[in-house]
């Protein structure tokens, strides 16, 4: 029996099995872009005009990354963008924190010399950047550094923990807009990562990682201490936009 034009036109995603991945793989990327600000309201109506999807396929994905931690699901709230608090924030970078370390001595027993390679040029990247002012740049080269690092360390439990921590969301929320950047000292770290990684010495790539990646935290711990939030969503203790 044939359909009917009504019949084919009635779900809009219904023929693509993929949309529900597309719509939340961009919807994801939004959120850790820092698109929207911690706290807002994410509607349905919206999010499916934006995407091109049904509204069935659109709560199946708020569901998603309601269950993933990235929103968060309330009755007479509806779905909003998360919120952390200093002491939900500091957890995350802790767990980050012990992850990345184990990861970085993990790269510097297994890394193949083309990784090793790889990690040298964007260093030298990220020096260039850096003498020439270019925030962007070095921010770009920080992020690409960070997972090369993972991808070299050939250690797939590890490295899914260390996906599945919102840290991008805490510090697209907490960075501070006024603070120098790159701080005093983040290319000196990497390079002491690079070099305990190139020298094939876990035991020192672990504790560069863990002083590098360990000045976030305890800047937003030192922050909170000063300073108290507001309670609207918009108070961001001082801290580096990215370790």
């Amino acid at each position: 029996m044939d359909s009917t034009p009504q019949d084919r036109t009635a779900s809009p995603d219904a023929a693509s099995p993929n949309r529900h991945n597309q719509a939340y793989d961009a919807l994801r990327s939004l959120l850790v872009s820092g698109h929207f600000q911690p706290g807002a309201r994410l509607t349905e109506a919206e999010l499916t005009k934006r995407f091109g999807v049904s509204r069935s396929t659109m709560r199946s994905v708020l569901v998603r990354l309601a269950q993933e931690g990235y929103v968060t699901s309330e009755v007479n709230r509806g779905v909003r963008t998360r919120h952390f608090s200093a002491e939900e924030a500091a957890d995350i970078l802790e767990a980050r924190e012990t992850l990345e370390s184990a990861l970085a001595g993990k790269a510097a027993e297994r890394a193949t010399e083309d990784e090793v390679e790889a990690l040298r040029r964007t260093l030298e990247t990220m020096a260039e950047c850096q003498a020439s002012g270019d925030q962007a740049g070095y921010s770009r080269c920080n992020r690409t550094f960070h997972q090369q690092v993972k991808h070299a360390a050939h250690q797939q439990t590890l490295a899914r923990a260390y996906d599945s921590l919102l840290y991008p969301l805490v510090m697209r929320q907490y960075r501070n807009l006024t603070a120098r950047h790159p701080r005093t000292g983040s290319l000196e770290e990497h390079q002491a990562v690079f070099l305990a990684i190139l020298t094939r010495n876990p035991e020192a790539a672990v504790a560069a990682m863990r002083h590098h990646v360990g000045s976030a935290r305890q800047a937003l711990l030192l922050a909170h201490a000063r300073q108290q939030p507001t309670g609207d969503g918009t108070s961001a203790p001082d801290g580096d936009e990215q370790a």
